[in-house]
């Protein structure tokens, strides 16, 4: 026989309970065999599977058998002893369409009786360069701006007992038509009905994050009179790189920068983030027909400061950690996560499920563990009053601006005096430049 061979077809039968003690045991040993320090953190880890291992006899389902997963790996107290997936039961799902809006319930009492529709209270999406963040009804071709009533999806119209997202079932990236009217009730030019085919989309978390990032930006900007950039980073991994690159370089020239670390989801180690925030100047390049260069180019020499949050850990712990270790600027806000015993993969249990086994820790150069348990603390305790927040406000923005204007008239960067142009007439050089 040659060629492959096609397992599809295969099939094998299965005792649950079985296969379900393989689980608990092999997520034990996991961890038995790849945790970061030998001693378990103290813990009987022979005791723990003691324990654990007697309820899989007792479980009905393989979601039980995963919460006893869960239950035993937390008993190690520790960071990103996680669990995932598995053989569970999956649910019947359908995609909604979403618009990247914020809806309210609007009616009205007319000739013909009462009528109603969804009121676009907001509408999201980023900064006109953004063109991976681009709102649904923000094409060419459809008229649609907040506080515009859509009445009708594909010509039914809009149930107002149900909710706004009801219409939009089964829509996801499909020609659907949408009726608007500037108002409910009227003659034909005050109400203004008009019908557009969009393309709802299925997630419009993009659309809400740049969103904020500019309103953000926009906010600190106003607020400095223009000399105080902002900078949020999402994560440490690849997305994070490219949000603080893209934000970065379009920001060089402001006074001071605010980088944002508040609720940054981790991902790899940032030491290429603090290297980019820290590249010193060099040198200036001389430019007879415009501005001089300055070099690395991408670099910025004046104040910054750093927010930080409670829901930033891991990768988003070590960056303001580095921030500090290299005295960048203060740290504004409230102590971060503090999950610094990271994981670098182990194999997948027998049926896809898998536990991530913490395998390397955080400790200082002198010898000292840190972080983990505990967080990175700020250096201006501000809270993140979430009231506030809702009402659009934002504390630590505020602190953040007030100190850094501060820091721009007590220690603003001054570039150099451009050099009088050399004279090298004739055969001898200016003994300043030998």
């Amino acid at each position: 026989m040659s060629g492959s061979i096609r397992p599809s077809g295969l099939r094998k039968r299965v005792e649950p309970r079985e296969e379900w003690r393989q689980l608990v045991q092999d997520a034990w040993r996991r961890h038995r065999d790849f945790f970061y320090v030998e001693n378990m953190h103290g813990v009987d880890w022979d005791a723990v599977y003691d324990h654990y291992s007697q309820m899989v006899d007792h479980a009905a389902s393989r979601e039980d058998v995963s919460f006893i997963i869960g239950e035993m790996i937390s008993e190690l107290n520790v960071g990103h002893a996680y669990y995932w997936g598995g053989d569970v039961e999956g649910q019947p799902s359908e995609n909604v369409g979403l618009l990247g809006v914020d809806f309210e319930v609007v009616s009205e009492d007319g000739e013909d009786g009462e009528a109603s529709g969804f009121r676009i209270a907001k509408m999201y999406g980023g900064a006109p360069w953004d063109t991976d963040a681009r709102n649904p009804l923000d094409v060419l071709g459809v008229d649609v701006e907040e506080g515009d009533i859509i009445t009708h999806v594909n010509g039914k119209p809009v149930d107002t007992e149900s909710d706004p997202w009801a219409a939009f079932i089964g829509t996801v990236g499909k020609q659907t038509t949408i009726t608007v009217v500037d108002s409910l009730t009227g003659d034909e030019e005050t109400i203004n009905e008009r019908t557009y085919t969009i393309e709802p989309i299925g997630n419009d978390q993009a659309l809400r994050y740049r969103h904020w990032v500019e309103a953000n930006r926009q906010y600190v900007d106003e607020a400095s009179d223009g000399t105080i950039g902002y900078i949020h980073v999402p994560d440490t991994g690849v997305n994070g790189q490219n949000e603080l690159f893209r934000q970065f370089y379009a920001q060089i020239d402001k006074d001071a920068l605010i980088i944002d670390d508040r609720w940054n989801g981790g991902g790899q180690i940032p030491t290429r983030f603090i290297e980019l925030l820290n590249r010193p100047r060099t040198n200036y390049w001389y430019r007879r027909d415009g501005k001089d260069w300055a070099w690395p180019y991408d670099s910025h020499q004046g104040p910054k400061a750093m927010l930080i949050n409670g829901s930033a850990g891991s990768g988003g712990d070590m960056f303001p950690w580095l921030f500090k270790h290299n005295d960048l600027g203060p740290l504004i806000g409230k102590r971060t996560w503090g999950g610094l015993v990271g994981i670098s993969g182990v194999p997948p249990l027998i049926d896809g499920g898998y536990t991530a086994v913490p395998n390397f820790g955080f400790y200082r150069t002198d010898g000292t563990w840190g972080i983990e348990g505990h967080g990175v603390d700020p250096d201006m305790d501000v809270m993140d009053n979430p009231t506030a927040l809702a009402n659009g406000d934002d504390p630590q923005i505020d602190a953040a601006v007030e100190y850094l204007l501060e820091a721009i008239e007590r220690e603003g960067y001054e570039r150099p005096e451009r050099p009088a142009e050399p004279n090298r007439s004739g055969f001898g050089i200016d003994p300043a430049d030998r």
